[in-house]
């Protein structure tokens, strides 16, 4: 059984705007009717919860994208490609956890400090590279 884009969009919970962006993006994909209605199959249900929650977890759409189009003949994704793919972003999450915390810390001491210099400040001014190109 195929589903429209307004069934689809029903049952996973996503606008039909955001079905047709990412289809647009090659994340999902459909048929067309005689009419030329969209027709999706029901294996999309489960992509679209792939996408979901590898956002929801801070994965770019354009990585999505390349994870979904790696595998063999663009079929749905298994658990299996999911405990790969999350292996694989895990290290780029903790990366960006890193970084966060070293904005979050540099804000802390930003508010402590409360000059807002923008000449001093190591938010406003990181490492004083203005310094650098003189007066």
């Amino acid at each position: 059984m195929e589903l429209t884009v307004g069934q689809l969009a029903s049952r996973s919970g996503v606008a039909v705007s955001a079905l047709h962006f990412y289809e647009a993006r090659g994340l999902i994909s459909s048929r067309r009717t005689a009419g030329n209605q969209r027709r999706f199959s029901r294996d999309t249900l489960r992509r679209i919860a792939f996408i979901r929650v590898s956002q929801r977890v801070g994965i770019p759409l354009r990585t999505i994208q390349d994870a979904l189009s790696a595998l063999p003949d663009e079929r749905t994704p298994t658990r299996d490609d999911w405990a790969r793919l999350s292996a694989d972003w895990r290290s780029e999450l903790d990366d960006r956890i890193r970084q966060l915390q070293l904005l979050r810390d540099g804000l802390t001491d930003c508010i402590g400090c409360g000059c807002l210099s923008l000449d001093r400040c190591a938010l406003a001014n990181p490492d004083d590279k203005a310094a650098a190109g003189g007066p």
